[in-house]
């Protein structure tokens, strides 16, 4: 497989930035050695493996979140790193501590272009119980540095059995209200600000129509939701511009796209979505009765 010539710019930058930087695990370079780019799980190698060992914990799922798992990065955009570990399990039977000191959140700094950070198990399992849909966009990301086979099949067949359509609609309306109002009072609108306001709208047309749960990828979502050429169309340049562009750059969106969505949440201002019944999340505990029990026996062997 021919290398493509992303690969070739990321070897160049190599020489620049050193074999040391934390970039370069990402890119798949490790120990001065060029890890092809279509080999899975490039991520391990270094940073993840670390954090393993730091924490002496297990990290079952890791992945893109943000603009590069939802598939329009600009040219500057940060790599947004979000994972999922659990600890031994003596860490679950102390007697409870006081909830700031808990160690279900492991946030690395920022360091250049790598934003590194993940949650316990438990967390993340009990904030998807509450709806959380964040965990849910990260379980479906197109890019993927860890994928545990006893996890992550598991997981995402129990995020379709457990779907909770209500709260997904109203976590997405909420976020389509406050980033359009964003766009909106921007005295220089930028493609990103449009765009983070686009995403959850039509993400809650797709809850709308009773799709499931909301792909992570943009591209998918508008395949479903998107009728008009037109729009689409509009969209497939916004895209274009967001990608070619930095962060910060300016770009105005075709009118009849902003017009599209200004009507969309006039209309969802009196909208709502049926109750549904609430699902039986008992396979959660067992899931992570299961995940924990066994980090604690291969760390036993």
């Amino acid at each position: 497989m021919k290398p493509s010539g992303l690969h070739t710019q990321a070897f160049l930058k190599k020489r620049q930035l050193g074999s040391n930087d934390p970039k370069l695990h990402l890119a798949g370079f490790t120990n001065h050695r060029l890890i092809p780019w279509w080999i899975p799980h490039q991520l391990d190698l270094g940073i993840l493996d670390a954090l393993e060992r730091k924490y002496d914990i297990r990290i079952l799922y890791a992945c893109e979140s943000g603009s590069r798992g939802w598939g329009f990065a600009s040219q500057d955009s940060d790599y947004d790193v979000r994972f999922i570990y659990v600890h031994r399990l003596s860490w679950y039977l102390q007697v409870r501590r006081e909830a700031a000191s808990r160690e279900d959140v492991i946030i690395q700094p920022v360091n250049g272009e790598l934003d590194v950070n993940g949650w316990e198990l438990n967390k993340a399992l009990s904030l998807f119980k509450g709806g959380n849909s964040t965990y849910v966009e990260w379980m479906d990301s197109p890019v993927c540095y860890r994928k545990d086979p006893a996890f992550t099949p598991r997981m995402k067949k129990l995020i379709k059995r457990l779907h909770q359509p209500r709260q997904a609609y109203y976590h997405y309306l909420r976020m389509a209200q406050k980033n359009f109002k964003v766009f909106a009072e921007s005295s220089k609108p930028t493609a990103k600000e449009f765009l983070y306001a686009l995403r959850p709208l039509l993400s809650v047309k797709w809850v709308e129509l009773g799709l499931g749960s909301v792909p992570m990828r943009f591209e998918a979502i508008c395949e479903k939701i998107i009728e008009s050429d037109t729009l689409q169309s509009s969209i497939d340049r916004l895209l274009a511009l967001k990608r070619q562009a930095n962060e910060k750059d300016t770009g105005t969106p075709d009118p009849r796209l902003v017009a599209f969505v200004h009507k969309e949440l006039e209309r969802l201002k009196h909208g709502t979505i049926e109750d549904y019944q609430v699902p039986d999340f008992s396979p959660l505990d067992q899931l992570l009765f299961d995940m924990v029990t066994r980090f604690e026996a291969d760390r036993n062997k």
